[in-house]
């Protein structure tokens, strides 16, 4: 087999992986993809350098590690609403709002790739991708080959051209600045184990009614919900409440289509009236934080981009029947 197949197939075995990682990097699916299939390019255009290093897969996560920190450069950090500041005072249609590259977005769930398996799904959970944008970029990227994937500090140095020393040093750096960093989306790491189906189902069916005090009892009291690119979140039963009542004329009869979103969290697509004959629209990716059998918090993330990186139909009928972009007759 030549080298360029060689190299070809090497890196069609690690395109989910470093998709993975690459999104942890960079705390949008978007932004990894692109980085993943740049990584792809450099490999290709550099492929006679590898017979420099010792490991073929050290050689590509130093070249994705480069792709990452060189968009990572000028970039700010991305994060959720609630990690930016408090909830909202007076409750209103939302309106102020940051540009898509301020904000953690959602990524399809690959709980069933083999090497997901081996990952704690808690690492690629919503509040582990704000709380990495914590951190300079080349301790993120230690900090996850190390404790994420579980590399050793050789294999770590030799991919990032670092010393061992450097590494353990940046990895030091990195944990103490996660135990000091307080985010209020930390709240939302540790989930329910098991995910409880009747609630989310309940979650759904109130939520296609549009049934608001059904929706607000499936809520902890101090419940809440967020709505990127707005910066507005929203906490408490009653703030909710008048949320969901503000926003009645936009939601009702919107259609919920089930997803999974990072690490096995439940998840849902939100369609909503086109009023073009019946046609829902694509609007936002519902994801739920579940703690103790109840809602914690839901994500609103409202970009209808992110459907077709979820594999989702560009639209829905009235009856829930799929189309790609053309009514179904």
């Amino acid at each position: 087999m030549s080298q360029e197949l060689r190299e070809t197939d090497l890196m069609e075995e690690l395109r989910s992986e470093l998709t993975g990682y690459c999104y942890r990097m960079m705390g949008s699916i978007a932004e990894a993809e692109d980085a993943v299939q740049d990584t792809m390019i450099r490999v290709w255009q550099n492929r006679d350098q590898i017979r420099q290093y010792s490991s073929r897969k050290a050689w590509v996560y130093r070249i994705a590690t480069n792709v990452c920190l060189d968009r990572l450069r000028s970039a700010k950090r991305r994060a959720l609403p609630m990690d930016l500041s408090e909830p909202a005072a007076i409750i209103m249609e939302p309106k102020d709002s940051m540009p898509r590259s301020a904000w953690v977005w959602p990524a399809p769930d690959t709980a069933n790739d083999p090497v997901d398996i081996l990952v704690s799904r808690e690492t690629i959970r919503l509040s582990f991708i704000a709380i990495m944008q914590k951190l300079p970029p080349r301790q993120r990227a230690v900090l996850i080959l190390l404790d994420v994937f579980r590399w050793s500090a050789k294999e770590v140095a030799d991919a990032m051209g670092m010393t061992v020393a450097a590494v353990n040093s940046a990895l030091q750096r990195a944990r103490a600045t996660i135990a000091q960093s307080n985010l209020r989306s930390d709240e939302y790491h540790e989930e329910d184990v098991q995910t409880d189906q009747q609630l989310v189902t309940r979650y759904m069916e109130a939520f296609e009614q549009y049934d608001i005090e059904a929706l607000i009892a499936l809520f902890h009291e101090n419940g809440s919900l967020s709505m990127p690119p707005f910066t507005m979140w929203v906490r408490g039963s009653i703030n909710l409440s008048s949320f969901y009542n503000i926003t009645r004329s936009h939601c009702l009869g919107s259609r919920l289509l089930p997803v999974r979103a990072n690490g096995n969290t439940p998840a849902f697509a939100q369609y909503v009236p086109s009023g073009r004959d019946g046609l829902l629209s694509p609007w936002s990716i519902q994801v739920l934080e579940i703690k103790q059998d109840k809602i914690a918090h839901i994500h609103y993330f409202i970009d209808p981009d992110l459907f077709a990186r979820f594999g989702l139909p560009a639209g829905l009928d009235d009856n829930q029947e799929f189309f790609s972009g053309i009514p179904m007759i």
